[in-house]
């Protein structure tokens, strides 16, 4: 996949505040203050920053953990991941594979088929609603 890279001012002067902070600075929202974490609406949920689809509202479960979470992406080359060993914790990090902006981790204790929980921040991702 190829790469979007731009820089800092490009992204800061493109995404919201609460977006650049999460996808560009690793930041992470309040359980239960980004957008559509309670959504039941159909649709794909994209990267805020470069528009690549990320997961399906078809694979959107309540985790009960306010954050949207889902048990697989769209696409598996969509979403990469790496080694997270800040807050002194050990986390697999999940990021957009085309622009690697931080969307949230990864657990090992979501629902079947794939026992996966992809915690996503809201904030890094829109809701491209199902006509």
């Amino acid at each position: 996949m190829e790469k979007i890279h731009k820089t800092d001012a490009e992204w800061r002067a493109q995404l919201s505040p609460d977006a650049y902070k999460i996808l560009r600075k690793h930041g992470t929202e309040r359980a239960g203050t980004g957008p559509n974490s309670d959504s039941k609406e159909k649709g794909t949920y994209v990267c805020a920053a470069c528009g690549l689809a990320l997961f399906s509202s078809d694979t959107k479960y309540d985790s009960g953990t306010g954050w949207p979470s889902f048990y697989a992406p769209i696409e598996k080359e969509n979403v990469e991941t790496k080694d997270d060993s800040s807050l002194f914790t050990r986390r697999t990090e999940v990021h957009c594979a085309r622009c690697e902006g931080h969307l949230g981790h990864v657990f090992p204790d979501g629902p079947k088929p794939t026992g996966q929980r992809y915690c996503m921040n809201g904030h890094s991702m829109k809701l491209e609603k199902k006509d």
